[in-house]
């Protein structure tokens, strides 16, 4: 058995994102067919519960759009450019022995991640891009914003083919890891209900002072 959250947008006042934790039977493995198998697991047993459908966040998504809507596929604007999210999120990280490693931007996703479990030394004390810092609480807030940035463009398009109650990404373990594909796309969607998705990629403190919001009411 495993604990897997889905992430359900709110399109009224409040916090932006209902998080639901939902146990279900695992299937262990690497591979991307095991993987799949727990998304089918926790999608059913999340509609048995009323909520469906669901959208995957992540390259091991069943359906296209989640697939494209992955960190390691979107890309963002630095300066002109196009840049894998994954990599200049990783590139962005200040560590207090290392410093800044910002050639992780140019790299590929995969081995911006990898590369930055060598080079950083000491915790994370913060985020830099294009000269700005931004602080490390909450902790998920500058990766949801950058995500925000980069799917931002293509709104129109997304609101067409985003027609889910809730999202998930299979990867994310609450107990391990921070950041999550599934949550920063709920947090989207809300804001798109809300017409406020500009003003929070806009004011980046702005979107961490609903973040906060958000975690105080959890």
């Amino acid at each position: 058995m495993a604990t897997r959250p889905i992430f359900i947008p709110r399109a009224d006042r409040g916090p932006l994102v209902e998080v639901l934790p939902v146990d279900i039977q695992w299937h262990g493995g690497f591979s991307v067919l095991q993987k799949q198998k727990n998304i089918l697991e926790l999608h059913d047993k999340a509609k048995r519960l009323g909520i469906h459908p669901i959208l995957e966040i992540s390259t091991k998504s069943l359906v296209e759009v989640g697939r494209r809507l992955s960190a390691f596929n979107l890309k963002i604007d630095v300066n002109g450019t196009l840049k894998s999210l994954e990599s200049v999120y990783q590139s962005s990280k200040v560590f207090a022995h290392s410093g800044q490693h910002e050639h992780l931007m140019d790299l590929e996703p995969f081995m911006a991640k990898r590369e930055v479990h060598s080079l950083g030394q000491g915790p994370i004390v913060a985020f830099r891009l294009l000269g700005e810092e931004f602080p490390t609480e909450p902790k998920n807030a500058f990766y949801d914003w950058l995500y925000l940035k980069a799917i931002t463009p293509h709104e129109e398009w997304i609101k067409k083919n985003l027609h889910y109650a809730a999202y998930s990404d299979i990867e994310f373990n609450p107990s391990k890891s921070i950041n999550c594909q599934g949550r920063a796309v709920a947090e989207f969607h809300a804001l798109s209900l809300r017409n406020s998705t500009m003003d929070c990629v806009n004011d980046f403190e702005k979107f961490k002072n609903l973040l906060q919001y958000s975690q105080r009411d959890e």
